[in-house]
């Protein structure tokens, strides 16, 4: 079992959502959150004034799966979550980190392991 965690642009979440239900990924967890990687920020204006905003809304997207859908998930979240000029990605589009899963234990009846996704 796995957990993928992807960072994604707000805008691509419906997309990226529509992917996952394409090759039958159904749970998920969705937050929003801010940061920034490469892109360090960007600079508005606020009233006549120019602000530094250097953390950037992004939206998280936590997934467990079994091991048959690590690879089907990851491929649906990076093609559906570019941005730019033909979906050839762009810096800020986001992150996909993937870390093991020792146990899944489903509240309601107990359920175990791989099961309980």
């Amino acid at each position: 079992m796995k957990l993928i965690i992807a960072i994604i642009q707000p805008h691509r979440l419906e997309a990226v959502k529509q992917a996952l239900s394409n090759v039958e990924v159904f749970r998920l967890t969705v937050s929003d959150v801010q940061g920034y990687g490469r892109q360090k920020g960007h600079t508005e204006y606020f009233r006549g004034k120019e602000l530094q905003v250097n953390l950037i809304r992004k939206v998280r997207l936590d997934i467990a799966v079994n091991e048959a859908f690590v690879k089907p998930t990851i491929d649906a979240i990076v093609q559906s979550a570019r941005s730019g000029p033909g979906g050839k990605g762009q810096i800020g589009d986001g992150k996909i980190f993937m870390l093991p899963l020792e146990n899944v234990i489903r509240v309601s009846d107990g359920t175990q392991g791989g099961e309980a996704i």
